[in-house]
């Protein structure tokens, strides 16, 4: 690869086990197999000399590309456009199924739109990010790279009559290039799959791609079809949720944060991360945005994966984990790849994620909160599930009031985090709330005496009387947009004179032109050198809490701003330079259903008429919360 394309410009597509990025110049730059969170067998995105990559592109520089998904698909069309003429590249994946398995494709399809093009595909995979080598076997057919764990076909796709002339194949030591001039009308591409013992590779047939093509087609659609959400953003909140079901694992229905790993934070810097696994974080956000948009069976799945890593955890009277792998798996120690360079440089490249072991004592309100929407949808819980989640709220019970490592995974020692502490409140709340409601035998009284313990301790604790505000942690006097969702946890009213006291020092302090930084790492060490951008999920909290405390003009704008910083194809990464360019993990689910949560409750707030609270001004009529 010549250089490292922006991060914003890459389109994902995936087939629900594994996915991968494609650039705007057709270059295939990150893609793991058989897995999200396998090695990577193109990760040119990390090291553009050892990564390795598969590029479909005219030849030379004269051309400008555009890329677009097929509208209701995430089907990626990357349209070539020179005096010459016009091509156009189909990226996409076939569906893998339910069950694990080994046999991932990706489908590059070439077609000349009109003129004469000359067009080069360049295949030079490199397996276990870059480490391991790989010998290059030669079939009439197409091409094997074989590696000692995984190996990837190439097979040519067979365009009677369709393609002026065959490609010219050019072998080098570690990979292929084939060159091939189109005309209009004529078409050609190649089949890229993985798989452990490869079948020999062979022509596939202009029909088998069309089905393949026709049959994803289908299914996102009817999949999309069953949205139902009609609001005033639907394009943005159906790419957004099409973005979350390309990182959903079939076989669990487990979402990952993200399909990348080390891409930094700032460049240059060291905070790169591994984010292809499940944080158990992300299910009440999960449970609320996918059945918001009516998707009962994924929000019915993802619960039940949940469910299991809380039966395991009250099984061994151990605390919930922060994370796990895709099947429920402990995530692996974090470990650098020092051969890699990084992202433009920016190193080490981390694999694995060292936070999986911390304690986050805000997961359990997370947990609590995802069972108990749930249980409020009809997706009811059993007996074991139940017995399981009181030995977890027993056992918050004996722990909660305790330093811990905090949402955002710092490593510079432990604290005692408001937003832990209030969401240990939201923890006991929901449990008691689903003991009152199911009539379960627990020792209620003692879980509403600890909950509240908790809050007198955080309105006490964790309002800071000089800054006005609620805080980082109980020892300092920073300011933390983690705090934002405290009204929509239910911690505190939208118009309480101490939230909108905060709200306000978050706004003077913390947010930049609408964009919200997490906390400012100078004021609060965090164990990590290097500054960060601002944070996507941080500004999408702000804007509903600007709503939620009857700022509906405010709100509507921020959020309006935050759409032009969403990539050409609608994806956002975890945070956003100064520049306006995406960094971060890319696509990040935090961002999208925090996107969709806003998107949905400034619609039902637009649409409701606001009441004027006496000695308030306007407000929202109701108080929105996390389960609405």
């Amino acid at each position: 690869m010549d250089s490292y394309p922006a991060v914003e410009a890459h389109g994902l597509i995936g087939d629900l086990q594994t996915a991968a990025l494609v650039t705007t110049d057709g270059t295939t730059d990150w893609f793991c197999a058989p897995r999200f969170d396998s090695p990577s067998v193109f990760g040119g995105l990390l090291d553009r000399y050892r990564g390795g990559y598969c590029r479909v592109s005219p030849v030379g520089d004269n051309y400008v590309a555009k890329q677009l998904y097929l509208p209701g698909t995430p089907i990626l069309i990357t349209r070539f456009m020179s005096e010459d003429g016009v091509g156009e590249l189909v990226d996409f994946m076939p569906l893998a199924g339910d069950q694990p398995t080994d046999r991932h494709r990706l489908v590059r399809m070439l077609r000349m739109v009109r003129g004469t093009m000359r067009f080069r595909a360049d295949c030079r995979p490199r397996f276990n990010y870059g480490r391991d080598p790989h010998d290059l076997e030669t079939h009439p057919g197409g091409i094997v790279f074989r590696s000692p764990t995984i190996s990837l076909t190439l097979s040519h796709v067979h365009y009677p009559d369709r393609l002026a002339d065959q490609p010219d194949i050019r072998r080098s030591e570690d990979g292929v290039c084939l060159f091939a001039t189109l005309h209009e009308g004529d078409a050609g591409g190649v089949v890229l799959e993985t798989a452990t013992r490869p079948d020999p590779p062979r022509p596939v047939t202009a029909g088998e791609v069309e089905d393949m093509l026709v049959r994803t087609r289908d299914h996102w659609r009817g999949w999309l079809a069953r949205s139902r959400y009609s609001g005033r953003w639907r394009e943005m909140v159906e790419r957004s949720a099409m973005t979350l079901k390309l990182m959903t694992y079939a076989p669990t229905g487990a979402l990952i944060a993200a399909p990348t790993v080390g891409l930094p934070e700032r460049i240059g810097g060291e905070r790169n991360w591994d984010y292809r696994y499940t944080w158990i974080r992300d299910a009440s956000f999960s449970m609320r945005a996918l059945l918001g948009l009516g998707f009962v069976d994924e929000a019915a799945r993802y619960m039940y994966w949940v469910r299991d890593r809380i039966r395991d955890a009250g099984r061994d009277g151990q605390p919930l984990e922060v994370m796990y792998a895709v099947d429920g798996a402990p995530v692996p120690a974090e470990r650098s790849l020092d051969h890699l360079e990084g992202y433009r440089g920016s190193a080490p490249v981390r694999v694995g994620n060292g936070a999986a072991k911390q304690l986050q004592l805000d997961v359990f309100g997370e947990a609590l909160t995802a069972l108990h929407i749930a249980d409020r949808r009809g997706l009811h819980h059993g007996d074991q599930t139940w017995a399981s989640a009181v030995r977890l709220v027993d056992w918050l019970c004996d722990n909660w009031d305790q330093p811990e490592d905090g949402i955002w995974e710092t490593r510079g020692g432990r604290q005692d985090f408001t937003y832990g502490r209030m969401m240990c409140w939201v923890a006991l709340d929901r449990a008691v709330q689903l003991a009152h409601g199911r009539r379960h035998p627990v020792d209620l009284s003692r879980w509403t005496r600890v909950r509240d313990r908790i809050y007198h301790q955080v309105m006490r604790r964790g309002f800071h009387p000089g800054r006005q505000a609620f805080v980082q942690h109980y020892a300092t006097d920073v300011l933390d947009a983690s705090l934002l969702v405290m009204p929509a946890a239910g911690f505190v009213s939208p118009t309480d004179p101490l939230w909108r006291s905060t709200l306000l020092a978050v706004e003077a302090e913390l947010v930049s032109d609408s964009l919200v930084y997490r906390y400012d790492p100078s004021a609060a060490p965090d164990g990590l050198p290097d500054d960060e951008g601002t944070f996507t999920m941080c500004t999408f909290w702000y804007v509903q809490a600007l709503a939620e405390a009857g700022r509906l003009e405010d709100a509507r704008l921020t959020f309006e701003k935050m759409l032009t910083y969403a990539s050409p194809l609608g994806l956002y990464s975890e945070e956003i330079a100064p520049t306006g360019a995406q960094t971060g993990n890319f696509p990040q689910a935090l961002s999208h259903l925090s996107l969709i949560s806003t998107a949905t409750l400034l619609d039902r707030l637009v649409d409701t008429p606001p009441v004027t609270i006496p000695g308030h001004g306007a407000g929202p009529s109701g108080s929105p919360s996390w389960e609405d």
